[in-house]
């Protein structure tokens, strides 16, 4: 595997970390009111972020519709291994590309 792939790999594991335990917060809110915002742990690559992002139900649903993306604060992606192809008020969705992106789903723990 190229340093490349291998750097692909390791981001998209540092940030399906994050998707596992932003799937145990949502699980714990099961039976919440369909408007009650949750907040969850963004899911960028970033060592040492503990930012909170605040996602209804419907909004993380969305994101978890596609095994290769994830939701952040703005300016937490990385353009080398993904795009951002949504932007909201208080976080961006972006999609793996490449070796990164199939690492991701390969891992989606809804795949």
């Amino acid at each position: 595997m190229s340093e490349s792939h291998e750097v692909q790999e390791r981001l998209a594991f540092n940030e399906a970390g994050y998707r596992r335990l932003n799937e145990g917060i949502e699980r714990g809110h099961i039976g919440d009111p369909p408007g009650r915002q949750v907040g969850f742990r963004c899911e960028c690559a970033r060592l040492g972020c503990n930012a909170i992002v605040l996602l209804g139900k419907a909004e993380y649903e969305a994101v978890r519709g596609n095994g290769r993306r994830f939701f952040m604060l703005d300016g937490h992606e990385m353009p080398e291994i993904e795009d951002v192809v949504e932007r909201h008020e208080s976080y961006v969705v972006v999609e793996k590309r490449e070796h990164a992106g199939k690492t991701a789903e390969a891992i989606d723990p809804r795949a």
